[in-house]
């Protein structure tokens, strides 16, 4: 097995990272990877509907889609991910239970027992520390997971809180636990660049195992795969599945209602309503609202052309 520790915080670099590797190479392959704040939504989720996005988009915090499903998840330079892609001979051997004992074990010889959930996750005491995934590409599956060590934790909290039923679709949607950092559990304190190396150490002693830098022809290929793919507004946001929105907001005392169908990200139909904007203006923006792209900029320059000031408050009412 080869050993990777990527040496970069780039989020679709890393992301992108884990599909050329699942899809170009032949050996099983254990990797540890970190991420500046990001918040990652599953393949098949409506990206929008898992985001608290006006506290994203204040605190820059980057969003991105992976390539596997299940809910979403929330990096940061206290969290740890850790990507397991191992040759399989049938869909018989895939387990989340096999891809997250490594991590238990290793854990335990910290001192600190994790036990596996339900629902794909790893808890200590009954609190989530690490949310798992998994994608299969031909004979070869890709598992990863986070590790929460010492993550901002009201950050994660605020990142991906949400309204219900402001969206309403078919696609895929989070369940949200409760939460605790690894670190707070172990008995004799290390620093997460000592937890890094620790885990790796684990894996490097196993009989086979050798460590593995990237090269520049992987770097090369694994850029190319971002600027294709995962940094594209169409992957991480007109990815998602079909959906409704509804909300009603009260601004200056006066309401405004939208109503949004909205498909690959595009807006296909859009009904403003309420006291705030005149018929005139409704008229206008039911219109030029249509096969618009559902997306802070786009909505901001359509109002634009209705209102001689436009409050970022007044552009939420569409998120």
């Amino acid at each position: 097995m080869l050993c990777i520790y990527l040496n970069n915080t780039n989020p679709y670099f890393c992301l992108a990272a884990e599909e050329y590797l699942l899809k170009n190479f032949d050996d099983d392959i254990f990797m540890l990877w970190q991420s500046e704040n990001t918040v990652v939504v599953g393949k098949h989720q409506n990206v929008l509907g898992e985001i608290n996005y006006s506290f994203v988009r204040e605190n820059n915090i980057t969003v991105a889609r992976r390539i596997s499903g299940g809910g979403t998840v929330f990096h940061d330079a206290g969290n740890v991910n850790f990507s397991f892609i191992k040759k399989v001979k049938s869909p018989a051997e895939i387990s989340f239970k096999q891809f997250t004992k490594p991590v238990r074990e290793a854990l335990a010889k910290l001192g600190v027992k994790a036990t596996t959930s339900g629902r794909n996750d790893l808890l200590i005491n009954g609190k989530k520390i690490s949310g798992n995934a998994e994608h299969i590409f031909k004979n070869r599956v890709l598992h990863h997971g986070t590790l929460l060590y010492n993550s901002d934790l009201k950050n994660l909290g605020e990142a991906i809180k949400v309204i219900p039923e402001k969206y309403i679709s078919k696609a895929v949607q989070s369940n949200r636990s409760e939460v605790a950092n690894i670190s707070s559990f172990l008995k004799s304190k290390l620093d997460i660049s000592e937890f890094i190396q620790f885990l790796i150490d684990v894996q490097l002693k196993k009989e086979g195992n050798t460590f593995y830098e990237l090269n520049e022809n992987d770097n090369e290929k694994i850029k190319t795969l971002v600027l294709e793919k995962f940094k594209n507004w169409e992957w991480n946001f007109g990815y998602s599945p079909k959906y409704s929105f509804k909300n009603e907001v009260e601004i200056e005392g006066k309401t405004i209602s939208v109503e949004l169908k909205v498909k690959k990200g595009i807006i296909e139909d859009a009904v403003i309503s309420g006291d705030y904007f005149s018929e005139k203006k409704i008229t206008k923006l039911n219109t030029q609202l249509q096969n618009k792209r559902h997306l802070f900029e786009d909505i901001q320059e359509i109002l634009k052309t209705v209102e001689l000031r436009v409050s970022e408050e007044l552009v939420f009412c569409f998120f």
